[in-house]
């Protein structure tokens, strides 16, 4: 059994037949972790994975239905790191992810620079606005707005983190592309595969995934594009599969 705490809820992960620990007025995970997680490149059988900026968990939660690596997790917000945790503990895979309550700009010099064969990050998407335009609730505005982290140092840390010729997967917004790109050449990463997310055909992309390589040579490929809903406002097939499984 888990303990819930206060307005928590336990959630099914349904592709992976998983649970989380969600709370709406804390966090609660979007599409964009679940693309995220099925987007990024992870060696099946072994290596070391580590996703910052991890929330409740989601993302090392789905990574360990694809792969027998050893994941790690790392959260600056202890509630979430607790939610985190206990999710873990819920799931028996505490011999798969371990999971650190800390700032992500002291992960390299805790746990050591080069390590990770893969690393991926979903960061807060805007910068700080005026405090007058601050959510008021403290745990969505860290998770949103890059109060704590910004997007250079989510950057800068995944190439620290990354071994030579790892790989790095981020998800963010359109807008941001050449803030990106920009930011991951400063730091040795060349980006190599970039997908666009569409609300439904016709619209403008409102998510980005891309992945990088420590060190790489340029040869960047736009993949096909991702289209959440179809013209009923049902979900695509594409995500049908991701979040239920269905073929």
């Amino acid at each position: 059994m888990v303990k819930l705490k206060d307005d928590e809820r336990l959630d099914y992960l349904l592709a992976e037949n998983l649970r989380i620990i969600q709370s709406p007025s804390v966090f609660a995970f979007s599409l964009d972790a679940v693309l995220l997680a099925r987007f990024v490149y992870v060696p099946i059988q072994k290596g070391n994975l580590i996703d910052l900026c991890s929330g409740n968990g989601v993302i090392p939660l789905f990574l360990s239905a694809r792969t027998r690596g050893k994941i790690t997790g790392v959260e600056i917000q202890a509630r979430l790191y607790d939610m985190a945790k206990r999710s873990v503990e819920y799931n028996n895979l505490t011999e798969q992810i371990h999971m650190i309550h800390g700032d992500i700009k002291d992960t390299p010099m805790e746990i050591g620079f080069g390590k990770f064969d893969v690393v991926t990050c979903n960061p807060p998407y805007f910068t700080t606005p005026p405090k007058g335009e601050i959510n008021p609730n403290e745990h969505l505005a860290i998770a949103r707005h890059e109060i704590l982290c910004t997007l250079e140092d989510a950057i800068k840390v995944s190439s620290q983190l990354v071994r030579q010729g790892g790989k790095v997967a981020f998800v963010h917004r359109p807008g941001r592309l050449m803030d990106i790109i920009q930011l991951m050449r400063q730091y040795r990463l060349e980006p190599k595969r970039i997908q666009f997310v569409y609300p439904k055909l016709g619209k403008e992309a409102n998510t980005l995934l891309i992945e990088a390589i420590k060190d790489g040579s340029p040869d960047l490929k736009i993949l096909p594009p991702i289209y959440v809903y179809n013209e009923a406002n049902e979900y695509t097939p594409e995500i049908r599969e991701i979040l239920y499984g269905e073929k």
